[in-house]
């Protein structure tokens, strides 16, 4: 969003007043600007002056830098307007305006309103039965208020600031990415795993042959005799 300066004027008139502005108008696209010679164009005391610059200050809209005088032996403030606060504080600013309209427009959707003929007062259901229905300063009985027109209305100022507050948001800045060339993945072949069948071998039984025990005869030798 181009800051205009239309807008730097809305802005300063928004958060410091609009006896400001004339004293923003000296110091933009300047550096380092005394206080007293800002008194003297202005053709204004120098304590006013400082009071405009705090007022500045607080919204963080002017810096300073602060010199001794060599001669007089007194600090000199020398200011600088810092014009790439106003879009932060412009978007602020609609905010807050958007904020206050909703407000406004849930309690005029939730609420009974009751108005003087003479239009001297216009207040809700419960404050109306406290008055028993006649206004505070004529007497006259209080009417019920069609406020339709009212509703519409905010609905409508609603929409227009979030339409001026999405146009002082910075853009959001589209990042390209490079998208990298990604090479096709091989195909895996899955070897096909064969399995073995397992042979159980017999277990042949071996036969016991008993062996068969020869018993041998024992033969008896005769003993002969001597001659």
């Amino acid at each position: 969003m181009k800051i205009s300066n239309q807008v730097i004027e809305d802005v300063v008139r928004e958060v410091s007043g609009d006896n400001v502005i004339p004293l923003v108008k000296l110091l933009k696209n300047k550096t380092n600007v005394s206080e007293f010679v800002l008194a003297e164009k202005l053709e204004i005391e120098i304590n006013s002056v400082r009071n405009m610059l705090y007022r500045l200050y607080q919204a963080n809209l002017v810096s300073f830098i602060r010199r001794k005088d060599k001669k007089k032996g007194w600090y000199i403030y020398y200011w600088t307007f810092n014009a790439k606060r106003i879009k932060y504080l412009l978007i602020d600013i609609y905010k807050k305006r958007v904020e206050r309209l909703t407000d406004k427009l849930k309690l005029e959707e939730g609420h009974q309103f009751f108005i003087c003929p003479n239009k001297c007062v216009r207040m809700e259901f419960e404050n109306a039965t406290d008055f028993e229905f006649k206004c505070p300063e004529c007497g006259e009985l209080m009417l019920l208020h069609d406020n339709s027109d009212k509703i519409t209305e905010l609905k409508k100022d609603i929409i227009e600031h979030e339409a001026k507050l999405k146009n002082a948001l910075p853009k959001e800045k589209k990042v390209i990415v490079k998208k990298e060339k990604v090479e096709p993945k091989k195909k895996v072949v899955k070897k096909k795993v064969v399995k073995k069948k397992v042979v159980k071998k017999k277990v042949v039984k071996k036969k016991v042959v008993k062996k068969k025990v020869v018993k041998k005869k024992v033969v008896k030798k005769k003993k002969t005799a001597k001659k």
